[in-house]
């Protein structure tokens, strides 16, 4: 089953917009990145998906899991 992601990234229009993935549209757009940061983080906890945020040049910065992770941390004893 493929995990449901929802992407940070700048928008060609300007401002910043949250995507999920395979959407032909953005859930939100915003001025700043720091703004759609914060919101698309909310949605993706309450949806339970991987929030992956993007540069300016489309490079993927950082991720965070709010679901199920197929590969979750092993602790070192």
């Amino acid at each position: 089953m493929a995990r449901l992601e929802h992407h940070v990234v700048h928008s060609p229009n300007g401002g910043w917009s949250v995507k999920r993935e395979g959407a032909a549209r953005a859930s939100i757009h915003t001025e700043t990145k720091s703004e759609a940061m914060r919101l698309g983080r909310a949605m993706s906890i309450r949806t339970g998906s991987e929030l992956i945020i993007h540069g300016m040049d489309g490079q993927i910065q950082h991720s965070d899991s709010h679901g199920h992770d197929p590969c979750p941390l092993k602790d070192k004893k």
